[in-house]
């Protein structure tokens, strides 16, 4: 399975994904192009700015309705 197959279950089944979370669960290193590269294909992601405790600013990944 791809890593871009991996990045969809993991939105599809727990419904957003971070590049911390997508590093430690499937190694992936390049978040964004496989989020680009589902955008291409069709699905519908939006891109949410957070911060976390220690005041760092990440971006969260989710599938949209």
């Amino acid at each position: 399975m791809s890593q871009t197959d991996k990045i969809l279950n993991h939105l599809k089944q727990v419904g957003s994904i971070s590049f911390m979370e997508a590093n430690d669960l499937y190694r992936c290193r390049s978040l964004p192009r496989r989020i680009k590269d589902l955008r291409e294909a069709g699905h519908q992601i939006i891109s949410e700015w957070r911060t976390d405790t220690l005041g760092q600013r990440y971006t969260r990944y989710s599938l949209t309705n």
